[in-house]
């Protein structure tokens, strides 16, 4: 575990994954949700180099037609430590014959984590290691607790977005999503969320229609935001179990459309990069309580 330190923050991030762990102010509040395995045993996982599910669980690439799971194996993956200072840590993996099995492209994935003020900047760079082009969805999947929540209680809370009437997909059919936008009950860009929201799985919003994300407490003040330029952003929490945790998402990439038939290189929101090429992203998570 690598820690990130200064005198508003504390932050703990892990090699297995490249994935947060704690973040904590000087008074030891705990903002990232905890890893209860009642509700959901991670944290804030790296969703590469697919973001939700396939069709079938399954992508095709010419004649050659490959099995993935859902988010893909980042998250699952020991990555390597390449630079810790006191406010920075940088993680790196790459491709290997165990993921050449599952996914034939030569790649290097860098995860960057800078601590600044009461901001964490998550650092993605991706680089095509390969002499074909590659093919590839990259998100982040953070977890934040609930402000004035506590176990046991109803799932409730207020989130507000830049955009007064973002409009969803619906991403549940058979773990896909399917055409068509739909409003949502919000009122002045506040949205007031219970547990009933998320029945049918995450909301999704894409075509860049939100780029911030504000997590409130009951006074409606913010506690925690997302900063992003994602094309798309997922809002979760698991349906049923009143989990006092939501996850605020920014995704280059999404599920597969339901029944889709086409090579991975024609899923909707597909990132290309030609041989030596990279891609770089960043996301920011503010602490305003800090």
């Amino acid at each position: 575990m690598e820690q990130l330190t200064n005198n508003k923050l504390s932050v703990t991030v892990s090699s297995r994954g490249a994935e947060l762990q704690s973040i904590k102010d000087k008074q030891g509040h705990e903002y990232l949700w905890q890893a209860n395995p009642a509700y959901w045993g991670k944290r804030s996982p790296l969703l590469f180099p697919i973001v939700c599910g396939l069709w079938r669980d399954s992508y095709r690439i010419g004649e050659q037609t490959y099995e993935m799971k859902r988010h893909g194996f980042a998250s699952k993956s020991e990555f390597t430590l390449l630079s810790h200072t006191e406010n920075s840590v940088t993680y790196s993996l790459q491709f290997s014959d165990d993921t050449l099995k599952v996914y034939p492209y030569k790649f290097c994935v860098n995860v960057n984590y800078v601590l600044e003020g009461n901001t964490i900047q998550v650092l993605w760079h991706v680089q095509n290691l390969d002499t074909q082009d590659i093919y590839f969805q990259i998100g982040g999947h953070p977890a934040f607790n609930i402000p004035d929540m506590q176990e046991g209680d109803p799932l409730h809370g207020f989130l507000r977005f830049d955009n007064p009437c973002p409009k969803r997909l619906y991403g549940n059919t058979e773990g896909c999503i399917t055409p068509g936008h739909h409003a949502i009950n919000i009122k002045d860009n506040v949205w007031e969320f219970t547990g009933k929201d998320f029945d049918d799985d995450a909301l999704i919003f894409d075509e860049k229609q939100i780029s911030a994300v504000d997590l409130l407490d009951n006074a409606q003040e913010p506690v925690v935001s997302i900063l992003f330029n994602a094309p798309a952003v997922g809002i979760w929490s698991p349906t049923g179990k009143n989990a006092p945790f939501i996850c605020l998402e920014p995704w280059y990439g999404i599920h597969d459309w339901h029944q889709f038939a086409g090579e991975f290189k024609d899923k909707y929101l597909m990132n290309k990069l030609l041989p030596g090429a990279s891609f770089v992203s960043r996301y920011d998570i503010v602490i305003h309580k800090a």
